[in-house]
């Protein structure tokens, strides 16, 4: 026993050592926080902690989930509703409020909700690789949500994996959709004639969450949300919002459950599963517009512009400077593509 303790040891040694310099080596490269930035922070967690949520709350029921949303409603008389889904792991409060009250302030009422295993969301089932739910199922909770508010259509607009789920909606439950828009999306991740999602931004996601948010405060958690959408944007330039994202984040670590790291592998098995939707989309009759930006370092616009291609109908926007995230200087252009995508239906 003792000599099987000193052969062992060295070894365990030998390996916490070498995933200490993976780790170190990892972390390295994820950006870094400029001085300005780091204090605007300070400054958040300092100040009393905003009201996020402006809209009317509920959950809806469906296969033993329960999911939270949020219905902001215009002031004057609604010319329509606006369902927005998320992408992987993201929660409703991921939607910044100056993109959604483009839409309240032309006359939408607007819906926002937490995938499941995000947010306020739950789950009487416990998540099991044998029986994970699909894209499908997470189209279900869209219809669960319109259903519980007695809308029998709306505009549906999916980023990235909300994209995907929105293209579903389009395709067997085309009489719930007035319009839909995919913002960074694909019909089919898979494609083995396109580039498929970039294999280096996982690492440097997962290195971000070693080091700032696997074991961090919340000033670490902060931290980690607004270097994630650093690592999102890719090669584009441009300001972020760094205020406005740390407000939102610590009000989500405050006053609602935070983060969970598990969803985003939950989800991305969802994605994994999912069959080609090119041809069904190409036999559909929803209004379509597909938005993408051109230094997506996660999906590559090939998607979007294949996918363009195989629907003469569909309306198009190709965004400079933009990677897979919603730019504050580029919203004002999607934000009136869309609405004149949904005026036209109106």
């Amino acid at each position: 026993m003792k000599l099987f303790k000193c052969t062992i040891a060295p070894i365990i040694q030998r390996f916490v050592c070498l995933m200490t310099f993976l780790v170190i080596s990892s972390c390295a490269s994820v950006p870094k926080l400029a001085k300005e930035e780091k204090q605007i922070i300070k400054e958040v967690l300092k100040a009393p902690i905003r009201e996020v949520v402006q809209g009317k709350t509920g959950m809806a029921q469906v296969a033993g989930h329960q999911i939270w949303f949020e219905h902001q409603q215009p002031k004057e008389e609604s010319k329509g509703t606006i369902m927005l889904i998320m992408g992987n792991g993201n929660d409703a409060l991921t939607w910044p409020q100056n993109f959604i009250s483009s839409f309240l302030d032309s006359g939408y009422g607007v819906i926002r909700f937490d995938h499941r295993e995000t947010g306020l969301s739950t789950s009487d089932k416990k998540w099991k690789a044998k029986r994970a739910y699909s894209l499908n199922d997470m189209s279900e909770d869209v219809i669960a949500i319109l259903d519980t508010l007695a809308i029998q259509k709306a505009h549906i607009v999916g980023v990235s994996m909300g994209g995907m789920i929105a293209q579903i909606l389009a395709i067997e439950h085309s009489e719930r959709v007035e319009t839909l828009t995919t913002i960074m999306s694909s019909a089919d991740v898979s494609d083995p004639d396109l580039s498929p999602m970039s294999q280096e931004i996982f690492p440097a996601m997962i290195s971000a969450v070693f080091k700032h948010g696997f074991f961090g405060n919340t000033k670490g958690q902060i931290k980690l949300q607004i270097v994630h959408r650093k690592i999102l944007m890719g090669e584009a330039t441009g300001q972020i919002d760094v205020r406005a994202m740390a407000k939102t984040s610590l009000y989500n670590l405050k006053k609602r459950k935070g983060y969970n790291l598990l969803s985003a592998r939950h989800h991305f098995k969802a994605i994994q599963m999912a069959e080609p939707r090119y041809e069904a989309l190409s036999k559909s009759l929803v209004p379509i517009l597909l938005i993408h930006g051109e230094e997506d370092p996660v999906m590559p616009i090939a998607h979007s512009k294949k996918l363009a291609s195989l629907l003469p109908g569909s309306d198009t926007l190709w965004v400079k400077n933009m990677g897979h995230d919603l730019p504050d200087a580029a919203l004002g252009m999607i934000t009136d593509k869309m609405l004149s995508h949904f005026n036209e239906k109106h």
